[in-house]
């Protein structure tokens, strides 16, 4: 199979593969960027097409894709990265690292 072959991946893949890659383009991705990225992500979630040898035979994961994590301080409010400027100032100050 050449590289970039999309031959031997399923319908339900080309169909998360196009949700996705609408997902991006929405957001202002570039169209190839959008497409490298999308089918990276299929190939994260889903294992790849169907290849033979290894691998082949695991389930796929039906759990979602990892997302979330801490607030990044654009979404934060003006009082709360305040309070959180203040902490870390007490925190240094405290361990002596300025």
């Amino acid at each position: 199979m050449p590289q970039g072959d999309k031959s031997l991946y399923s319908d339900k893949h080309r169909r998360q593969a196009e949700h996705s890659e609408a997902g991006y383009e929405d957001r202002g991705v570039p169209s190839r960027e959008a497409e490298r990225r999308t089918w990276a992500t299929v190939n994260k979630e889903t294992g790849g097409g169907k290849l033979s040898g290894s691998g082949r035979d695991h389930p796929e994961a039906h759990e979602p894709p990892s997302t979330g994590g801490r607030k990044g301080w654009r979404h934060q409010s003006h009082e709360e990265r305040s309070i959180a400027a203040k902490k870390g100032w007490e925190t240094r100050r405290r361990t002596g690292n300025r």
